[in-house]
């Protein structure tokens, strides 16, 4: 076989391994690592460098466990044999730095074998989302057995020059994109088969221990990463293939080049240009094998949609007239035969173009594939009704979700890959609706408990390297903690989270002004991206009246919003004191916007005192928190969502709408509410946007929350006591005639199967797990539900 085609091959390594933790606890959690933290002897370890480590290890015979912990700064990718077994470490901060605990039995031999790693540090060029100290690697075998592993001057290093970067930034990208710089490889100084068992390695140097020794979190007087271990999967990697190629210039393509069945040359001395369509939005790591075509540059360029000569995206699946404004990679052609570029980061786009410069020698395109990649949900869950046209909001909806799931929770998975509260909120409840997984969302919760800082919030988005502060996200994680609590048992890590509650809950209180309402706040007081009237004090936009001078309805609802759930919490866990004072302050907040923001001209709370601006928020939040009797709600929530002079809820904020409905016994009126959901789909999007057009991102988990309404109102599937002890079930189908869905819940799996009488009853199937019972409410009656499948009517 050919020497370049199986290095080429084996670094391609399509179906990447996954080497998988250990389910036996480690000492390392607990004691001084004996293995160091290795660079570099000759660079800096705090600029921009790829590097790759080498170490031969001779075992007497194929071992039946072979276990390591893996860790580096920035990121790795560790091969074992040539095989590609983990890509890390899970992104998070340096108080709390992820390892990675692997059993590599699988991948070794008697013999020889070689570990190997590409270690990145992307200085200047990283994302926001990772933060970071410098350059790192280290390797700790978990027993005797494994400590020939251990990273010290035994490991060989190699500084990767082949690399450089590309950048793409907001000035030229036009927009806030913050995820990081793209990747150039010039193939004439990559190290081709570094990873391989018979590459010659004699000419890398030792790599030089670094600082102090390795230890985990809360150890030593000293250390740069507290290690802890990893608590997530490894995620998902799979090949997928772009759909059909939409535009050429210059040259011959067609789709049987995407199956991977056709080469394509281009020829020497020329420019060419083809659009790809992935036919949907994906995250993945392009694979793109060339041959020949010595110094041809072909650049990889990545976009959710094209534009048009006016900027404006339009019509998502329209290629004539517009043109592709994207993220950038570029690979330099050595002459060589297959050489494969794959980015040391994912990329997200639905188009990729690529644009073939060659020189005096033609280049050959061998194939382009993609590997898909993100957190590892199962979509267990199921929604289906007599409306089919709601299958395919279901359907995109849990591809927007997915595509927002990596490490951590992503906004978006384009322009920032940053986990915000806010949206963190409403993914949770998604992934726990449809998957059942809470580790994604447990690990959420703790990254944002360890972003807090001296002011007593935590941090808007975290891990992030640039500190932002929302204060109204501060107070999202808290109902963050309450869903959690009412979804999970999980006694003591909620109580572990509780004096970051108060100490959230403390900086609200006190900033409340003598009038009862909020003061004057710092900070970014972002409540949505609406079309805020007469909101002049903040340059950050997404803030209404009040926030900077004070005397907003919404921040004060939102405080009393949360108080509420926070007394929840402190009663449960025995602190009933608190409890109360917050529950009292709750409703002193909701008296003051009664008195002082309420306009019973228009039977409408304004934003503030002034009464010269009105919106959804102050009066979906007046709902919510009780602000106006239970009497007045429906009327009040009603005259909300049909008054057009208010300032209108985007996507996100509906959210809350749909809360409203549920709470007020309106869900019948959640279907129709889903026409802006539909119009994307009209427009060609595949995932849902952050924004009503015209919108930056096209892929926004905050804008599937349709997904857990489908579920908990439409279905009516929720918690009847915390921890899920018991369901409460109370479905709304509106115009509707059947709907079956299906949960998973932590002691199994919860069904239902609804249709509606013509005499506007209800009958059909409940299926509840083993010692899980609880109540089905319709139109006013309630009956009880026990485990086991059973036949309702009502």
């Amino acid at each position: 076989m050919n020497y370049r085609f199986v290095l080429v091959l084996l670094f391609l390594v399509s179906a990447v391994a996954v080497a998988q933790t250990p389910p036996m606890p480690s000492p390392w959690t607990s004691q001084y690592w004996p293995a160091r933290w290795i660079v570099h002897p000759a660079t800096s370890a705090r600029q921009y460098g790829i590097y790759h480590f080498r170490k031969a290890i001779d075992l007497a015979q194929k071992p039946a466990r072979f276990v390591v912990h893996v860790s580096a700064d920035n990121r790795y990718r560790f091969f074992v044999n040539g095989k590609a077994v983990a890509l890390g470490p899970a992104r998070s901060d340096l108080l709390n730095w992820n390892y990675e605990t692997l059993d590599l039995a699988p991948y070794l031999q008697a013999g020889r074998n070689v570990l190997a790693a590409q270690v990145w540090y992307m200085g200047e060029g990283a994302p926001f989302a990772q933060m970071s100290y410098q350059l790192g690697f280290i390797v700790q075998g978990d027993t005797d057995a494994e400590k020939m592993a251990n990273t010290d001057a035994s490991w060989k290093v190699f500084h990767n020059l082949a690399y450089t970067l590309i950048k793409n930034d907001i000035p030229k990208l036009r927009t806030y994109i913050v995820m990081g710089d793209g990747d150039r490889v010039d193939a004439a100084q990559y190290p081709w088969g570094w990873e391989l068992t018979a590459f010659d390695d004699k000419a890398w140097v030792a790599a030089r221990p670094f600082g102090f020794p390795a230890k985990p979190r809360g150890l030593g007087t000293d250390g740069n990463w507290g290690l802890v271990p990893r608590t997530i999967p490894m995620m998902e990697e799979k090949p997928i293939r772009l759909a059909s190629v939409r535009r050429v210039e210059n040259g011959k393509m067609d789709n049987a080049f995407l199956q991977g069945n056709s080469p394509v040359t281009v020829s020497k001395n020329t420019k060419a240009v083809f659009l790809l369509d992935q036919g949907h939005l994906t995250n993945a790591y392009p694979e793109l094998t060339v041959s020949k075509g010595k110094g041809a540059v072909v650049t990889l360029s990545y976009a959710e949609a094209l534009i048009d000569a006016k900027g404006q995206k339009g019509n998502r699946n329209e290629v004539e007239g517009r043109s592709l404004r994207g993220f950038d990679d570029q690979l330099v052609a050595d002459g060589s035969d297959k050489r494969t570029f794959r980015p040391l980061w994912f990329r997200t786009y639905r188009y990729l173009q690529l644009t073939v410069e060659t020189k005096d020698e033609p280049l050959v395109l061998e194939s382009l594939i993609g590997q898909f990649t993100g957190y590892p949900f199962d979509e267990k869950a199921q929604f289906t009704a007599s409306d089919t046209t709601l299958k395919p909001l279901w359907n995109v909806g849990w591809r927007t979700a997915r595509l927002c799931a990596g490490e951590t929770y992503f906004d978006c998975p384009y322009y920032e890959q940053l986990q915000y509260t806010g949206d963190t909120r409403i993914q949770s409840l998604i992934s726990l609706y449809v998957s059942g997984d809470d580790r994604l969302m447990r690990k959420a919760i703790m990254d944002y408990d360890h972003s807090r800082f001296s002011d007593g919030l935590t941090q808007s988005r975290y891990p992030s390297a640039d500190l932002q502060v929302i204060p109204t996200f501060s107070l999202f994680w808290v109902c963050m903690i309450h869903d959690y609590w009412m979804h999970r048992q999980d006694d003591a890590f909620i109580k572990s989270l509780l004096p970051g509650v108060l100490s959230v809950l403390d900086w609200h209180e006190q900033r409340i002004a003598k009038t009862g309402l909020n003061g004057p706040l710092e900070w970014w007081n972002f409540v949505d991206w609406s079309k805020w009237k007469n909101a002049k004090d903040e340059i950050a936009g997404g803030v209404p009246n009040g926030a900077r001078k004070g005397g907003s309805s919404i921040l004060s609802l939102q405080q009393a919003y949360t108080y509420t759930r926070a007394g929840d919490l402190l009663a449960h866990y025995g602190q009933n004191e608190r409890a109360e004072h917050y529950r009292e302050l709750a409703r002193r907040l909701n008296k003051a916007v009664y008195e002082q923001c309420w306009d019973a001209s228009r039977s409408l709370f304004a934003d503030t005192p002034d009464k010269n601006s009105f919106s959804q928020h102050a009066n979906i939040l007046a709902v919510l928190t009780n602000a106006v009797s239970a009497e007045q709600q429906k009327v009040l929530l009603q005259k909300t969502m049909t008054d057009t002079s208010l300032t209108q809820a985007t996507f996100y904020f509906k959210f809350y709408l749909f809360e409203a409905l549920k709470k007020t016994g309106m869900g019948d009126q959640f279907i129709a509410q889903l026409k802006p959901w539909r119009d994307m789909l009209a427009m060609g999007l595949t995932t849902f946007a952050e924004n009503p057009e015209p919108t930056r991102s096209d892929c926004h988990a905050w804008s599937a929350s349709p997904l857990y309404e489908f579920l908990s109102m439409t279905c009516g599937i929720r918690p009847g006591e915390p921890g899920f002890r018991a369901v409460r079930i109370e479905p709304f189908l509106g115009d509707l005639a059947t709907v079956d869905g299906k949960m998973p819940h932590p002691s199994g799996e919860i069904a239902v199967q609804f249709q509606k009488t013509p005499t506007g009853g209800l009958t059909g199937n409940v299926t509840l797990p083993a010692n899980l019972s609880g109540t089905l409410r319709w139109k006013g009656k309630t009956i009880p539900l026990k485990a086991g499948k059973q036949t309702v009517s009502l």
